[in-house]
């Protein structure tokens, strides 16, 4: 298994493998999530991501297929915590058959390794409150609850 940084060429992987977390994940925990908007507009989302100096795009492979991939972003400094440099985690999927094989620590690694090389000093990362794999996920690469955002009906 290899995890490299996205390049242009990549990026119907990229694509391909945000469908698949879109319909796995989204399509299960949020009734309103625009399942289509990969295929509409994901082209151009990852290839301006791709070229972003303040973004990550990883791919992971095995076997010569894509087993996974990560987007994570450097944050702007707030002035309401200016001693927080943060760096988030936007995106990440392995593909079902490449879980539990240390790929999903690979990308987590990669990015950490990545954001503590800009300054980063914190790591965040949002899932769904119901999908309990990625939660015990999470926490195993050391992310723990900050901040709670509650939701309900208008």
């Amino acid at each position: 298994m290899t995890v490299s940084v996205g390049v242009t060429e990549e990026v119907p992987e990229l694509v391909a493998s945000a469908a698949a977390l879109f319909a796995e994940d989204a399509g299960t925990h949020d009734p309103r999530m625009d399942l289509g908007w990969p295929a509409r507009e994901g082209a151009a989302y990852y290839q301006d991501l791709v070229a972003d100096e303040d973004a990550l795009c990883l791919l992971a492979r095995s076997e010569g297929s894509v087993a996974g991939h990560l987007i994570g972003r450097l944050m702007p400094v707030s002035s309401l915590r200016p001693d927080a440099v943060r760096a988030v985690l936007e995106s990440m999927r392995v593909a079902a058959e490449r879980r539990r094989e240390g790929v999903g620590e690979a990308l987590v690694a990669a990015f950490a390794a990545w954001a503590r090389e800009r300054g980063a000093n914190e790591l965040a990362v949002q899932a769904y409150a119901h999908n309990d794999g990625a939660l015990a996920f999470y926490r195993a690469q050391g992310f723990r609850p900050f901040e709670v955002r509650l939701a309900r009906e208008a």
